[in-house]
């Protein structure tokens, strides 16, 4: 049976800015647009050599709580959507708009050579930046 990570939607304050964002600094390519009976629309995403998708909607509404900080919220939810890069303090040096919640900091006593950063995409959402992590 086939069972993959398919799609992650996602709530956008500016569906174009986040789309842009996405596509600048991680490669998604725009795969199509569907559009929907009130008006809005369903901005998809994919990650390039891959079959990820970011569905992004639009907001119709503020965010009820504060921003997440650091490593992303501590209770229960998505803490933070992860990108594995060559190098992250490279990866860094490339965004648009970096706004850096945490590190970079080094896991060597974890796992030899990995090293994350966080940072927050347009919407505030907590984005991690990682190299070197491998399985056991």
């Amino acid at each position: 049976m086939l069972q993959i990570v398919s799609q992650l939607a996602i709530t956008c304050k500016d569906q174009s800015i986040t789309e842009d964002w996405y596509v600048k600094n991680f490669g998604f390519k725009r795969a199509r647009v569907a559009k929907l009976p009130d008006g809005k629309e369903i901005i998809f995403i994919k990650m390039a050599d891959s079959s990820f998708y970011l569905e992004l909607f639009e907001a119709d509404k503020e965010a009820p709580i504060k921003e997440a900080t650091n490593d992303g919220y501590t209770f229960p939810g998505f803490r933070h959507l992860a990108f594995k890069v060559e190098n992250v303090d490279n990866k860094l040096k490339e965004i648009d708009n970096l706004n850096v919640t945490l590190g970079p900091m080094n896991f060597d006593d974890f796992i030899p050579g990995w090293r994350t950063a966080w940072i927050k995409d347009p919407d505030g959402r907590i984005i991690e930046i990682s190299q070197g992590f491998v399985d056991e």
